[in-house]
Formats: C-alpha cells, sequence, structure tokens
C-alpha cells in the first residue's frame, strides 16, 4: 500500500496547519489532484466529523479521514498519506485526538472501502512501520519505508 501512495504521488508533508479542517483539505490535496475526489467529498469528510466528532482520529497520533463509500465526489479508490511535524488537535479536551499522521481514504463502493482500511490496519498495527512514519519527513523517507516493510 506505502508503495502504491509514493508511485501514484498520494502523499505530502507540511509543517503545520490552521485547523483540524485545514489538515483534512491538505491531506486529500493528492487525490483532489488526480480527480480521485472532488471538494464536495472533501467538505462531506469534514461534516462527518462535525456531526459525529473526532472519530477518524483511531488512535493517538493517526487520523484516517473518510466519508462513506461512494459518497458524492468520489471518483476512485485510493489513500493518500499526510504527515503534519505539528499534532493537529481534534479536541482540545481529548489529549488522545491529536494527530500527525493521516491517512485519507477515498472508495467507490463497501468493498473497495472495507479493503482500505484491512490493508491500512496491517500497516498500523506494525510499530516499527508507525515510527518510521512519524519520523518520515520526506516523500523519499515514505518510498525508503515502503521498500523496507512492503
Amino acid at each position: 500500500m506505502l508503495k502504491e501512495i509514493v508511485e501514484k504521488g498520494h502523499c505530502c508533508f507540511v509543517e503545520k496547519v490552521d485547523s483540524w479542517q485545514d489538515a483534512i483539505r491538505q491531506s486529500y490535496a493528492p487525490l483532489l489532484k488526480d480527480n480521485t475526489v472532488e471538494s464536495d467529498y472533501v467538505e462531506a469528510v469534514i461534516e462527518c466529523v462535525n456531526k459525529y466528532g473526532p472519530y477518524i482520529v483511531i488512535v493517538p497520533g493517526i487520523a484516517m479521514p473518510h466519508s462513506t463509500e461512494g459518497a458524492v465526489g468520489c471518483n476512485g479508490t485510493a489513500i493518500s498519506f499526510m504527515k503534519v511535524e505539528e499534532e493537529v488537535d481534534f479536541d482540545p479536551e481529548d489529549p488522545d485526538k491529536k494527530a500527525k499522521l493521516f491517512f485519507s481514504l477515498a472508495a467507490i463502493d463497501h468493498d473497495q472501502h472495507i479493503q482500505n482500511i484491512q490493508s491500512l490496519m496491517d500497516i498500523l498495527m506494525n510499530e516499527d512501520i508507525v515510527e518510521a512514519l512519524m519520523n518520515a519527513k520526506t516523500k523519499g523517507d515514505l518510498e525508503e519505508i515502503a521498500n523496507q516493510y512492503e
């Protein structure tokens, strides 16, 4: 999965963002660029977080922005990766709802959505990969991690 993210250019590295909403928008920038998703989809993800809370922070330090599969503005299935140097705070009252790593999902149907999540979980279960991703600073670093672990 990491190799595919690198090969498709579905990654970005930023120093800091102004808000969690900005973080979500920036995390989808690579998928917007190649029309995997449209801005309607990204705004739907933000609306879901507004409605349901920061459910996308799946473990401290890692967010998985997504909307429902087949949502309006989703034209393909992909995952983008974003690393933010300065943690993004989704809930000031909950220290576990901060993230530096963003794996932003897009899927056109339920099966592909589940497959995306399973692929991502395989990576996140490996503490060495997560630590390496936390230390990554460039696309080249991400490529090295992909080559080492996949």
